[in-house]
């Protein structure tokens, strides 16, 4: 069973539980407020496998499920079977931490605002699998199939520009900064990515030149 497979049994039984639980959301759920007051850091991470609802649940792990496998086997295959995962897991659950840290910063005086979700962490392994495979294709809703360093430009802008905005009650910040952790540490750690990536992309042409 992949790693990917086991984090996302762990989140869904964690988040089912939690919906049942309420003493267990809260004392997991990502506040600001508290963290800044009760050092109760772990919440960084906690919130992670924390979701609103059924449909929030579901589209984070559906897509962790896709891009996860490919990125977990591609880190497998550079770094061994070991390393390979534990760096997976850096990109992983080190996102979900990194891209709440605007977050904590901006609220930390906000005594109503919380947030909850893998977001963060789902962002960063969607990015690192753009970094190695920038021109496969990915699609919204099986219909409109868009290579992934475009969709990957697109997503960065409106989560920047909707995160100065906010006001829709979705922390676009953690989606923004989880997405530009998972791609400079993804880079980082192999640096020839990043000229494959440059020579992939400049090889690409639409389809019907």
């Amino acid at each position: 069973m992949s790693v990917t497979v086991i984090l996302i049994i762990i989140t869904v039984g964690i988040s089912w539980y939690a919906w049942k639980n309420h003493e267990l959301m809260q004392n997991w759920i990502f506040h600001p407020y508290s963290v800044a007051r009760d050092n109760s850091w772990h919440r960084f991470l906690t919130s992670g496998f924390l979701h609103a609802d059924y449909t929030h649940l579901f589209f984070n792990m559906f897509t962790l499920f896709f891009f996860g496998n490919a990125v977990e086997m591609t880190f497998s295959a550079i770094f061994g079977d070991v390393t390979g995962i534990l760096i997976y897991m850096l990109i992983y659950l080190g996102g979900i931490i990194v891209s709440d840290i605007p977050t904590f910063l901006k609220h930390r005086d906000d005594p109503s605002y919380r947030a909850l979700g893998a977001s963060g962490g789902v962002a960063s392994v969607v990015f690192s699998s753009i970094l190695f495979y920038p021109t496969q294709d990915i699609c919204l809703y099986a219909i409109l199939c868009i290579p992934g360093f475009i969709l990957g430009i697109l997503y960065l802008m409106y989560s920047y520009f909707q995160g100065k905005r906010m006001g829709d009650n979705i922390n676009h910040d953690a989606h923004f900064y989880g997405a530009v952790y998972g791609m400079v540490i993804s880079l980082a750690l192999v640096p020839k990515a990043g000229p494959l990536f440059i020579e992939q992309i400049s090889n690409w042409r639409l389809p019907f030149l």
